[in-house]
Order: structure tokens, then C-alpha cells, then sequence
């Protein structure tokens, strides 16, 4: 494990990666339909920090879900190789079940982190997650709680340790334009490997324009932490962040 920093990120949900454009999910039948996306973003941020060391990621995702609200997903990043003993890549495996219930979203389920490359290093966890969404017009208003039991890879020193994050995001597509807005706020409970030692708040406010299959988007990003990369970049500082992304 790397001695620096390993937290890692879902997104989709989780929370903070810009995901690409919307797109009609395509029918298998049976009930089941599938979709993804790729995006190309300026710096990966995970709950603020960044995996990248500030530069670019490639990013993809795909899902196969039901109509009984179960679903699967894979999420992938490139990323630096301080974040889990050399590897280059992060891989999300992610088992839920979401269902609408008039105008309120549940969404709770595993996601298992993933780092191959990391050469038999102890860096792969767990982490149950659960979202509550209430739309309110053009808003939506969503709270999240991730969770991550006890576990070796998220040790600092003091044996298997947890991670509880726990975080609120603010969404407000603009009508009849193509322009959407987001805030975010969440706060990671220390001590463990996701924090490297005390807890830290992140916040975030960002902008998405969509067209058909494509999206651009770009954020502001900050958080109360001080943390540096080998390189010496400062990784949990105040950046913006790009993204551009298609979906299909």
C-alpha cells in the first residue's frame, strides 16, 4: 500500500466525478437494459483529493440494470501510482438496487474498490453506500451515507480500521436550457487510509452543458486538508476541474 495516499472514488455516485451525458438506456429484454458512458477529465478528485497528481484521467463506465430496480456496474480511472502501491487504474465494482417512489430516490448498495497492478499490496476494500433523492422541481436534493467496515487495507498503523463519509448535494437543472448546476458538501471521518489521519470536509460547485450524447462540464473543487503528493504537488488544494464525456 502506498505510503501517501489511496482514496479512491465511485462515482457515479458517490460522489463527485462528472459522469457523461444521459442516454436512453438500450432494452435486452426480459426487463434488463444497458448503458455507459467514457469521460476525459482534467484532474480526478476523489472527496476532494486528487488521484492524479493534478493531471488528466480516462475515464468509463458501464451498467446493466432491471426493471426491478437491481442493477451492476463497473467503473473505471486511470490514476497515479501513489494511490495504491502502483497501480495505475481503479476499478468500482458496484451491486445496488435504486427505486422512485413518487418523487423521492433510494439507491443503497456494495461497492468493492479495486486496484489491479498494486502487485499483492493490501489495498482493496469495501464499502457499503446508501442515497436518499428528493426532487423538488427543477432540484434535487440528495444525502449519502458510504461506510466502509473495518478492513486491512484502510489500516494507519492501529490494526483494520473504518471510514464513515457522509455528504449533501444540491442539483438544479436551469429550464428549457441545457444547463445544469451542482453544489456539494461532504465530511470524511477519521482516522483511516481514506483520510491519512483526521477527518477533512470537501465542497465543490460545478456547471454541466449537454448536447444530445455529449457533455462538458467544469467545477471548482476545494477542501480543508493539506496533503502532498511525491512530486510535492499539494493534492487536496483548491483546483478546477474539466470534464467533457459521451454517453451511450
Amino acid at each position: 500500500m502506498s505510503g501517501f495516499v489511496r482514496v479512491s472514488c465511485y462515482v457515479a455516485a458517490l460522489l463527485s466525478v462528472s459522469m457523461a451525458a444521459p442516454a436512453a438506456a438500450e432494452d435486452l429484454g426480459g426487463g434488463f437494459t444497458v448503458n455507459g458512458g467514457a469521460t476525459v477529465v482534467s484532474d480526478y478528485r476523489f472527496r476532494g483529493i486528487s488521484q492524479t497528481d493534478k493531471r488528466f484521467a480516462i475515464q468509463g463506465t458501464f451498467t446493466v440494470g432491471h426493471s426491478s430496480g437491481v442493477y451492476g456496474s463497473v467503473w473505471g480511472s486511470s490514476i497515479d501510482d501513489y494511490v495504491a502501491a502502483g497501480a495505475d487504474a481503479e476499478l468500482d465494482l458496484i451491486f445496488g438496487y435504486k427505486k422512485t417512489f413518487g418523487s423521492t430516490t433510494i439507491d443503497g448498495g456494495l461497492l468493492y474498490y479495486y486496484y489491479p497492478g498494486s502487485g499483492g499490496a493490501n489495498t482493496d476494500f469495501a464499502e457499503p453506500y446508501l442515497k436518499i433523492s428528493q426532487a423538488m422541481g427543477a432540484a434535487t436534493l440528495t444525502g449519502t451515507i458510504a461506510y466502509a467496515p473495518k478492513q486491512k487495507a484502510l489500516t494507519v498503523g492501529n490494526g483494520k480500521e473504518d471510514n464513515l463519509y457522509l455528504a449533501g448535494d444540491l442539483g438544479y437543472a436551469i429550464p428549457k436550457t441545457p444547463v445544469s448546476l451542482t453544489a456539494h458538501f461532504g465530511h470524511s471521518f477519521g482516522p483511516s487510509y481514506l483520510t491519512i489521519g483526521d477527518g477533512y470536509s470537501d465542497w465543490s460547485l460545478g456547471a454541466t452543458v449537454t448536447h444530445k450524447n455529449l457533455s462538458a462540464g467544469i467545477s471548482y473543487v476545494d477542501t480543508n486538508k493539506s496533503l502532498y503528493s511525491p512530486s510535492g504537488r499539494n493534492i487536496s488544494k483548491a483546483g478546477v476541474v474539466a470534464t467533457l464525456g459521451v454517453a451511450f
